[in-house]
């Protein structure tokens, strides 16, 4: 036997409970002890491990230019009065105050240009009811958010004081307001989704206890992965928002797990089974699907790690992490809850209407039967519709335009957006998020390259989409800095174009016949050179998914029918996903109505992290109806009966379990930062349309229409191994008998 399999760990959490709670408790606080001291370990920058143009302008600026006697990025502070004009003493006073403030914050502000001292026209708005401040901040690079907090704070206590608005926007200002949604965002999910998913638990255990278990295991997965995360993070650039992924992910497939195995548990117990030897057959069946759901899971986010950026690569190492700790908690930490409570798990029975009807379900009746026996009746018709119903969603996915979350983006009322706005309007919004030119060569101080940035400037100054802000070169005169704003987001597409038209029209004329190699980086050129990246690498995350799921598919089942089949509806169904997710966020089709954002862009991480956590969620739905159907045609032959016995057993389980992602997701839907909301919706429908359209109609429809051409195997594939992921073979060789009895059989 091995040592490590489901009902192996199940025993041995039997035999010592209070060990493997014991255990638990001092992992997870040595865990927490030593994460969490690794405060601020993660970021809100994206870096990549592939060179691009946008990195190659910034690691230059960074390693050739970048001088701490000049400081660190510039914040634009931005005071406004409808009433007064700069040129009132009420207007200069406040300025003043507000200035010799931020000056004296000593280590975060190096520096405050300020147009009562310089008279530099450029700083006033047109109607000069709008003066900007721009903030030479600190030039620690690792302590832009918090030099950003600290004069958003001083900006805090003047803002709306005598009827003026003084807000601040910049890269750091930006970075801390994303970081202050996010967490926002998380306490907002989890107060939204737990409830929820508390009440589906009731409904499905019909007992407060047993509700209770599954969320307080998924809180702990949770905790263990946010605090392995950090102290990955400390020796890795990991993005913040793993933390948000992490929550999701965890809520999910924590509260699944726990959920699948006590149901089991106390349907052991039900049939007449003692309470160890319910607690070891729970293992043996139930935590078999959940380890197995598990490695698919983990398999499928694995591919994500093809992807050469931080962004993806932390969201699969937080996502992977918090699957793996529920999934240890679920074969160890479980069962030894479950052997000192016993039967108490039912404490605060609940009287749900309709649950007596599962037993109905089983035997023969119920809706699920009835449904299936329809769907199986016309099943070309069953076919054709849901298809065609998951196909035309998923059309509207052919018109995404991918990119990233920007300052329009954050919450109206958020100082960065704010900002944006009074920039746009009176001055030039760009200037939050310049474009850079970066010029390498031998001498940029040089006649040749004089001429050429002369040439560049000159045409861009025929560009109503460009403003030039100036040429500065480095003390060594290698490298050189023009920097000019766009006006508008830099992630709209007027900026993209007018980027786009720097690199191919622009630069090469005006750098012809120079030696210099000229990099165009900053905000917007990130999100073109990033979009690229998605392009190059989406195939080949593709392949690695599919791939693998269809080889575990085929080895689980011994059909080369049932994987291609599960491939083709995974993908409908999150191509509807896709679909709607585009429908609503980038067309806007019930966008106000539901309380979104709409957007010019989804967050290209978006579609390819769905796509890998679907498929290896929509694994667990898949194998735990097929196997149900496996398991009766190999005792009866009887496809029909088979494929209706195994959707009326199992349609119960997975629509609680579905009930619950779907309820997690939504929570997510409700925070603030469009990224997430994205995240949340498009999960959140995947599943729902997993569970209904796909496992309760287009599987069954297939499967009739196939019959026994479902389980075929090639004759030269007959070598692969058996996987029995329900155990039903263990028990029939007396697996599950005491230890030391004799197992039976040869």
């Amino acid at each position: 036997m091995n040592a490590l399999s489901p009902d192996r760990l199940a025993r041995l959490a039997t035999r010592h409970p209070w060990r493997v709670v014991a255990g638990w408790a001092i992992f997870l606080v040595a865990l927490a002890a030593l994460g969490f001291g690794a405060g601020g370990s993660l970021t809100t920058d994206m870096t990549t491990y592939t060179k691009l143009e946008a990195q190659t302008a910034d690691e230059l600026i960074e390693a050739r230019m970048h001088d701490d006697s000049v400081g660190g990025p510039t914040e634009y502070v931005l005071i406004q009065h409808r009433g007064l004009t700069v040129d009132d003493a009420e207007f200069r006073a406040a300025t003043t105050e507000i200035t010799h403030e931020l000056q004296g914050l000593g280590g975060p502000v190096m520096g405050v240009v300020s147009f009562y001292d310089t008279g530099e026209p450029s700083l006033v708005s047109q109607d000069r009811h709008t003066l900007l401040l721009p903030v030479i901040t600190g030039a620690q690079k690792d302590q832009e958010e918090e030099n950003a907090q600290a004069i958003m704070e001083v900006l805090a206590e003047h803002d709306g004081v005598a009827g003026f608005t003084v807000v601040t926007g910049g890269q750091g200002s930006s970075n801390q307001t994303f970081i202050e949604v996010s967490e926002k965002d998380l306490q907002k999910a989890e107060l939204i989704g737990l409830p929820i998913a508390l009440v589906v638990l009731v409904v499905v255990f019909g007992a407060l206890m047993a509700a209770g278990i599954p969320i307080v295991l998924s809180l702990l997965a949770i905790l263990g992965a946010v605090a392995s995360t950090l102290l990955i993070g400390r020796a890795f650039d990991l993005s913040l928002y793993a933390t948000n992924v992490i929550t999701m992910i965890g809520l999910a497939v924590g509260i699944d797990y726990a959920l699948l195995i006590i149901q089991r548990f106390r349907e052991e117990r039900r049939k007449g089974r003692d309470r160890d030897g319910a607690i070891v057959r729970a293992g043996s069946t139930a935590s078999r699907s959940v380890l197995f759901s598990g490695m698919a899971v983990v398999v499928a986010l694995a591919g994500l790690f093809i992807v050469p950026t931080s962004i993806f690569r932390s969201i699969a190492v937080g996502a992977i992490i918090v699957v793996i700790i529920a999934v240890a908690a679920a074969l160890t930490l479980l069962p030894a809850v479950l052997r000192l409570m016993g039967d108490r798990v039912n404490i605060g029975t609940v009287r749900v209407p309709g649950r007596s009807r599962g037993d109905q379900a089983a035997r023969g009746g119920g809706f699920w039967t009835w449904a299936t026996n329809v769907v199986m009746k016309h099943a070309v018709a069953s076919v054709v519709v849901s298809a065609g119903l998951l196909v035309a969603a998923s059309l509207p996915y052919f018109t995404i335009q991918l990119g990233s979350s920007g300052v329009s983006s954050l919450p109206d009322g958020s100082s960065p957006k704010r900002a944006f706005t009074i920039l746009e309007e009176e001055f030039n919004s760009g200037l939050l998020t310049p474009t850079k030119v970066v010029i390498d060569a031998r001498d940029v101080n040089s006649p040749e390259v004089q001429g050429a940035v002369e040439r560049l400037k000159v045409a861009v100054a025929t560009d109503p989409a460009f403003f030039v802000n100036g040429f500065t070169a480095n003390t060594q005169g290698d490298l050189g800095e023009l920097d000019l704003a766009i006006q508008g987001e830099a992630q709209s597409k007027e900026a993209l174009d007018a980027v786009e038209r720097l690199r191919e029209e622009y630069i090469p004329a005006a750098f012809a016949g120079t030696d210099a190699a000229v990099y165009v980086g900053g905000e917007t050129a990130w999100v073109i050179d990033f979009g690229g990246l998605i392009d190059r690498y989406t195939p080949m995350v593709f392949s690695f998914v599919l791939g693998l799921s269809f080889v575990i598919l085929l080895v689980v089942f011994r059909s080369i029918v049932v994987p291609l089949k599960a491939i083709v509806m995974n993908l409908l169904s999150v191509g509807a996903a896709y679909g709607l997710m585009v429908a609503v966020f980038q067309h806007g089709y019930g966008a106000g109505l539901l309380g979104f954002s709409q957007v010019e862009r989804i967050d290209a991480w978006v579609p390819l992290f769905m796509f890998a956590i679907l498929f290896g969620l929509s694994m667990d739905y898949h194998v735990f109806l097929l196997s149900r159907i496996k398991e009766q045609f190999d005792a009866t032959h009887d496809n029909g009966g088979s494929v209706a016995y195994g959707v009326r057993t199992t349609a119960g389980m997975i629509t609680g379990a579905a009930l619950i992602m779907v309820a997690v997701f939504t929570g997510f839907t409700m925070g603030d930062l469009v990224m997430m909301q994205q995240m949340g919706f498009g999960l959140a429908v995947a599943v729902f349309l997993d569970a209904t359209i796909v496992r309760t109609v287009l599987v069954p429809a297939s499967m009739e229409l196939l019959g026994e051409r479902n389980w075929y195997l090639p004759s030269w594939l007959g070598w692969l191994p058996r996987i029995d992921v329900e155990g039903h073979a263990e028990e029939e060789r007396g697996h599950l008998l005491p230890e030391g009895a004799p197992a039976g059989g040869q």
